[in-house]
C-alpha cells in the first residue's frame, strides 16, 4: 500500500503523518502531480484559507489531476471543503468534486467551531465501518458544506447541519480532524487506507 499525502502549503501535513505511523501505515509526501506516481491511496490535508489553497493547487497542477484520480482519496478540513463546487471565503471556485457551495457560519455561537461535536451517520460507508453512530469527532472550522447533499453520509450540528463525513465515487472527506480525533478517527483513517 502507498499512500501519499499532498503538501500544498495549507496542511496539517505532519498530524497526518504521525496518524499513520501511528497505524503503522507507510506514506510519502508529495508537493507535486508527477509525485503521485503509483499511489494507491491520496490524502488531501487543509488548514487555512480555500482562496490561498485553491491557488496553490492550481499551481502546483494538482487542481487539475485531482479529480479525474481513480484511486481513493480523502480530503480533510479544507480537503473535504475543496471538493466542492465552490466556497464563499473569498468567492472561491473550488475543485467541483462535489455540488454545493462551502458557507460561513452565521451563528451566535463561537467561530470557529473549535472542540468535540457528535456525527450522526446517515448511510453506511466502508469508511466509517466499525465506527458507533453519535460518535464525536474533532472539529475546528467557520466554514461548512450543507448537510442536504445526497453524498452527505455524516451529519453533525453547530447552528446548522453541516456535512461531516462525505462520499462520492473514490472521493471521500470529513470536516473533522481524524487524525486529531483519537482511536476512532484512527479507526477512520485505517478504514480508509484499506479501501480497495
Amino acid at each position: 500500500m502507498k499512500v501519499a499525502i499532498i503538501d500544498y502549503g495549507a496542511g496539517n501535513v505532519r498530524s497526518v503523518g504521525n496518524a499513520l505511523e501511528t497505524l503503522g501505515v507507510s506514506y510519502s509526501v508529495i508537493t507535486k502531480p508527477g509525485d503521485l506516481g503509483n499511489a494507491d491511496k491520496v490524502i488531501v490535508p487543509g488548514v487555512g484559507a480555500a482562496g490561498s489553497a485553491m491557488a496553490q493547487l492550481r499551481e502546483s497542477g494538482f487542481a487539475a489531476v485531482l479529480p479525474g484520480l481513480t484511486v481513493p482519496v480523502l480530503g480533510i478540513c479544507l480537503g473535504l471543503q475543496l471538493f466542492a463546487d465552490s466556497s464563499e471565503e473569498n468567492e472561491t471556485k473550488c475543485l467541483s468534486i462535489l455540488p454545493g457551495r462551502v458557507r460561513k457560519f452565521r451563528t451566535e455561537l463561537k467561530v470557529p467551531q473549535m472542540g468535540w461535536n457528535a456525527v450522526a451517520f446517515l448511510k453506511d460507508s466502508p469508511l466509517t465501518a466499525g465506527i458507533p453512530d453519535g460518535s464525536f469527532f474533532y472539529f475546528v472550522h467557520s466554514y461548512y458544506l450543507d448537510a442536504n447533499s445526497r453524498y452527505v453520509i455524516g451529519k453533525a450540528s453547530y447552528d446548522a447541519e453541516l456535512a461531516a463525513v462525505v462520499q462520492k465515487d473514490n472521493f471521500y472527506g470529513t470536516q473533522f480532524h481524524p487524525e486529531k480525533s483519537g482511536i476512532l478517527g484512527l479507526k477512520l483513517l485505517s478504514n480508509f487506507c484499506e479501501l480497495c
